[in-house]
């Protein structure tokens, strides 16, 4: 995730980012049912910027480093990464990450250490490095598919740097998705009934 904090403290705060304590049972040794790709948000479906319009990239397999600093594959099985990233011409970016796994009891697992690993994320922010102060925020849950939480966090440096980010967990059968957003500010910044709506279509648009 990038939060647009200095790079000193973003190469810290995500090796710190990536001990996290959860392993997740690996795949059973039967085949899973074959699932179509998921399909990812397009530009004109993020919370919409007040001056400047989002460009989509293309969709990649991996784990986007853009969401180190709270989430990270560390300790979770192999399973079908992709991810895309958006942005404006100012300082704000997104970027959706969809994970398909073997079963719904694994994806619903993933979703939940997903969760937990963004509730904590403010602790473990502050835990590495004495310069930033970090707030989460629980914005509650949506009723859509099996589910999705969306929380916030902000960090200020000592320097003066202060960012905002919105995070989203949701889940559609074996498919996980995490969107975030962000951008310079803080949670009175932050487009929190916007990001909910992208967050219902993400996982709603996922199968």
């Amino acid at each position: 995730m990038t939060l647009r904090i200095r790079t000193s403290a973003l190469t810290a705060l995500t090796a710190a980012a990536l001990t996290v304590g959860t392993v997740l049972t690996a795949p059973a040794a039967g085949v899973a049912p074959k699932t179509a790709a998921p399909k990812f948000l397009s530009a004109s479906q993020l919370p919409p910027h007040p001056t400047s319009s989002w460009t989509a990239g293309r969709v990649t397999g991996g784990f986007p480093e853009e969401l180190g600093l709270c989430v990270s594959s560390e300790g979770v099985p192999a399973h079908d990464y992709r991810y895309r990233k958006f942005w404006t011409d100012l300082d704000t970016s997104a970027v959706q990450l969809t994970v398909v796994t073997g079963t719904a009891a694994q994806a619903k697992a993933l979703a939940k250490h997903y969760d937990d690993l963004i509730r904590t994320c403010a602790d473990r922010v502050e835990d590495s490095s004495p310069d930033i102060e970090a707030e989460g925020r629980d914005y509650g849950t949506l009723p859509v598919e099996e589910g999705a939480r969306v929380r916030g966090l902000h960090t200020e440096t000592s320097w003066g740097a202060t960012d905002i980010a919105l995070l989203s967990v949701g889940r559609d059968g074996r498919t996980v998705t995490v969107v975030r957003w962000g951008q310079m500010g803080d949670f009175g910044n932050a487009p929190v009934a916007a990001f909910k709506k992208t967050t219902s279509t993400a996982v709603e648009k996922l199968h």
